[in-house]
């Protein structure tokens, strides 16, 4: 598969690409590949793929606690 190396990038565009990177759980190769991806063939993961596929490529939550209301059941008026 071919490669491409990119030489002198501003700082700040590595850092951005770092930390969407790290947001996604993925390596910034990867970011990389799906921006040229998403750039020039317009090929974007999201909801016109099916919500499925979408949620599916979202990164794993791992280690996050939603806390849970302790007032559940609550009554509800009609």
């Amino acid at each position: 598969m071919p490669q491409l190396l990119v030489r002198e990038i501003e700082p700040a565009i590595v850092r951005k690409l770092r930390s969407q990177a790290a947001s996604m759980g993925i390596s910034v190769e990867e970011a990389h590949r799906r921006l040229l991806r998403s750039t020039l063939l317009g090929d974007v993961p999201g909801p016109r793929e099916g919500l499925v596929a979408y949620l599916r490529s979202a990164p794993p939550g791992d280690g996050i606690d939603f806390p849970r209301s302790k007032g559940l059941p609550r009554p509800v008026d009609l």
